[in-house]
């Protein structure tokens, strides 16, 4: 585990941020453990949490949509008249 001072922290949090991806980042001030920095991935393992509702709404890759089979299912087709 990474140790930085509250005055490492404050001076380059890039440093601490970068340093989280390989481990937890331990901010101390005044000698005293104050704060953990880890990584997301880090955080969603050990909180259990899954993805985000925005990773799950993402298509990883674009979905084909045969027009034949949404005209099957009821749905209005925008390109029907109205009459």
């Amino acid at each position: 585990m990474k140790l930085l001072s509250s005055r490492e922290f404050n001076r380059d949090v890039s440093l601490a941020k970068r340093a989280a991806q390989v481990e937890p980042v331990l901010v101390t001030d005044r000698g005293q453990p104050t704060h953990v920095l880890l990584s997301i991935a880090e955080y969603r393992r050990l909180t259990g949490e899954g993805e985000s509702i925005l990773d799950l709404l993402a298509m990883p890759e674009p979905v084909a949509i045969d027009p034949a089979d949404a005209a099957a299912d009821g749905t209005w087709d925008h390109r029907e008249s109205l009459d």
